[in-house]
């Protein structure tokens, strides 16, 4: 059995996402895209702890999603 570690979240800026994205530590994870220089106000977790399997299938669902809503365009954040 796959260990159930692995967080989903969602930055966003104001309203606008800004990135889909997947963590095994949301409070690090956050300083870490400070550090960085994203800008966001909100950083949400998605629902209990998940394989990083099933993690990943949500992030790419979340973003072909977001694709198909917004004219081919990716969230700010996240990588093509």
């Amino acid at each position: 059995m796959k260990p159930r570690n692995t967080y989903r979240y969602i930055l966003r800026d104001g309203r606008q996402i800004v990135q889909f994205g997947i963590t095994n530590g949301p409070l690090d994870r956050a300083g870490e895209h400070l550090d960085d220089g994203k800008r966001f106000t909100t950083m949400t977790v998605v629902g209990p702890c998940v394989t990083r399997d099933s993690a990943l299938d949500w992030e790419r669902g979340r973003i072909e999603n977001y694709q198909q809503n917004h004219r081919g365009r990716m969230p700010r954040y996240n990588k093509v």
